[in-house]
């Protein structure tokens, strides 16, 4: 293997602080990538990095072979770039997102996405749990709610507006809720997800913010799974208007506490800060923005103009996001 592809390989291993995250990046396997590192290291005559069972260190030696290929590699790849076809994207993009949001609102944008971008493969993972842009090697991770820390770049993309809803057999024997404190003595179907869990926040245009703690005979980790709880009638449930989609429109469901608003949550495209970004990365940022522009339920403003910028990020988020906190 030439030289070049084993310096790259090298500081992909540093900068992601592991063989298994460099080896799920570059596809391929951990023994391989190990073998690469060592093969550099022979040709090196120097031992470049210190291996334990807990985390990778670089060597002086290491240090400073890093301190050169880091610039230098980034340079080569921005200058290929420039040369490129810049409308033809190629390679595998992995993006990560809330499994029912997935479902409901990314995968409708996906088809349209590949036919303008043939050559481009798309890895989606749908999981409501948190995933490590780092370890499962994702380049775009979309998360709902606030972002905390500061280490990924985020982009908001749009909003959650959510609405208290029931279907409409759980109320066939039970008084519809006139105010949140009826929610006391109701079932309500709780997502563990959720920091706040079992407190419901609402807003009132006269009262203000109001918080009630709720309680039922169900929770769940799956944003589904809600969505399955709440049409089978097993209770009530704070979630957003995309989970339900033509239901909330029909006889099934039954929007309740109408002036009590749920909280509204921001959607954001996260990326890791790398000093290169491949434009497949920036070109589904923006291709989602703008989708997300036009659609009804997840759109800031639906009659804000197109635009054909990336959105700025407001600033960074470490790693430790929010975990997508769909309902």
């Amino acid at each position: 293997m030439d030289r070049l592809t084993l310096l790259q390989v090298f500081v992909r291993v540093v900068e992601l602080g592991s063989f298994s995250a460099a080896s799920r990046e570059l596809g391929t396997s951990q023994p391989t990538v190990s073998k690469q590192i060592a093969s550099l290291e022979r040709n090196l005559d120097v031992q470049l990095l210190r291996r334990s069972t807990r985390r990778l260190s670089l060597t002086p030696e290491g240090e400073r072979l890093f301190a050169h290929c880091q610039p230098a590699l980034d340079a080569l790849a921005a200058a290929t770039a420039s040369v490129g076809q810049r409308n033809r994207l190629e390679g595998c993009l992995r993006v990560s997102c809330p499994v029912a949001f997935g479902q409901q609102v990314v995968m409708p944008f996906v088809r349209s996405f590949l036919e303008r971008h043939p050559r481009l493969q798309l890895d989606l993972k749908l999981s409501d749990a948190f995933v490590d842009l780092v370890e499962e090697a994702v380049d775009v991770a979309i998360r709902i709610g606030e972002i905390r820390d500061p280490s990924l770049i985020a982009y908001p993309i749009g909003i959650t507006r959510r609405v208290t809803v029931a279907a409409a057999t759980y109320f066939a024997a039970r008084p519809v809720p006139q105010t949140p404190d009826d929610l006391l003595h109701h079932n309500c179907l709780l997502f563990s997800r959720h920091t706040s869990l079992n407190d419901w926040h609402f807003d009132h245009p006269l009262h203000g913010p109001l918080r009630v703690s709720v309680g039922g005979n169900f929770r769940t980790d799956n944003s589904s799974v809600i969505r399955e709880a709440v049409l089978a009638g097993m209770g009530i449930a704070v979630c957003p208007v995309w989970l339900f989609g033509e239901e909330i429109a029909s006889d099934r469901l039954q929007v309740v506490l109408e002036a009590y608003q749920p909280k509204p949550l921001p959607i954001h495209a996260l990326h890791r800060p790398d000093r290169f970004v491949p434009a497949r990365v920036h070109a589904f940022i923006q291709a989602i923005s703008h989708h997300f522009r036009r659609h009804p339920w997840v759109s800031c403003d639906p009659l804000a103009p197109e635009q054909d910028a990336m959105p700025s990020p407001p600033g960074r988020s470490s790693r430790m996001d929010q975990q997508g906190a769909a309902v």
